[in-house]
């Protein structure tokens, strides 16, 4: 997805219009407010993320458009949501196939794909991101978005940590503008995280939390703060948990099994941050360390040898086979 760069104009260029125009976008909001109900939603990003954040749309009965730069991505991520959808329908639906699959076509009949770029939210309510965890990117894709959607429209990122009034800043509309960020696999967790930023208006919030159980999902509510509630929360303890181990304290299995039996974890944070991945894991404390507000510098987040060591040798978890745990060997 990071070549959804290319279909944006340069963020320099977006950001002088931006700044001359953000007064005018201000003084308009009043008559632009968000959708009383949002019912058509744009999703940039086809993989497991984004598809999910379409799957549950269309399920909730909105007409979908999945967006990505090209028609192999977006049969890819097709097939992830017809797959899912199929074995919801099959668990509704066990003893009636008939039901079944008229369950799935109708809401793949609510889903649309484009490879037109930004030019699909052309009549979105809501426009949701979930490209690569990027701001660059993420930038340059919402300042085409902002140009191409309604005036009425809310766009939201899914990002998982970066700061979200550094990526709305791309925009005319900080007003209708938040996180919305979606636990993997969409379809199966209940939790978003809706984020507003200092500029997000109240309705905006509202609209984006009344969207979220519209969706059947508990939405909570949350400041631009790194991390948001779960990852400035989940983050450090894993990081703790590494640590514990790079001082030879304990071993991976045993800290697991302690946190797991003593805790009432259902997984130890290695078996947790192997299924994460341990690239994301990185990406996430590095970032935080580096530029995070409250957190740059800070010993809670301090890069880890052992961690560092791990993702420079490939081993990111079970999405590569080994992590923590070396996964080739496990049935």
């Amino acid at each position: 997805m990071a070549s959804l760069a290319r279909l944006a104009p340069t963020f320099a260029a977006q950001q002088a219009a931006r700044r001359a125009a953000l007064g005018a976008s201000a003084a308009a909001f009043s008559t632009a407010a968000p959708a009383a109900k949002i019912r058509n939603v744009t999703v940039f990003g086809s993989g497991l993320m984004g598809a999910g954040i379409v799957q549950v749309s269309a399920q909730a009965g909105c007409k979908v458009t999945m967006v990505d730069v090209t028609d192999a991505a977006l049969d890819k991520g097709e097939k992830i949501i017809f797959k899912s959808l199929t074995r919801t329908a099959q668990k509704k639906h066990a003893d009636d196939p008939a039901k079944a699959k008229a369950f799935v076509d109708a809401v793949m009949a609510n889903v649309s794909k484009s490879t037109a770029g930004p030019a699909a939210a052309d009549h979105a309510d809501l426009v949701v991101e979930a490209v690569v965890e990027n701001l660059a990117v993420k930038q340059k894709l919402f300042a085409a978005v902002d140009a191409a959607a309604p005036a009425h429209a809310i766009l939201a990122s899914n990002t998982s940590s970066l700061k979200i009034a550094d990526i709305a800043a791309a925009t005319k509309r900080l007003d209708r503008f938040a996180g919305l960020h979606f636990f993997n696999p969409v379809p199966q967790m209940k939790l978003v995280e809706v984020i507003r930023t200092a500029e997000t208006a109240d309705a905006t919030n509202a609209a984006l939390l009344q969207f979220c159980r519209d969706l059947g999902k508990a939405p909570v509510s949350c400041k631009d703060t790194p991390g948001f509630i779960v990852n400035r929360l989940l983050v450090p303890y894993l990081m703790e948990a590494v640590r514990i181990v790079e001082r030879g304290e304990a071993s991976v299995a045993d800290v697991d099994t302690a946190m797991k039996l003593g805790a009432g974890y259902p997984m130890g944070p290695f078996e947790l941050a192997d299924f994460v991945g341990l690239d994301t894991t990185k990406f996430i404390i590095d970032g935080w360390y580096t530029n995070g507000d409250g957190l740059k510098g800070k010993e809670l987040v301090a890069p880890s040898p052992l961690l560092n060591k791990l993702v420079a040798e490939g081993k990111l978890g079970r999405k590569s086979g080994a992590g923590f745990y070396d996964y080739s060997k496990k049935n």
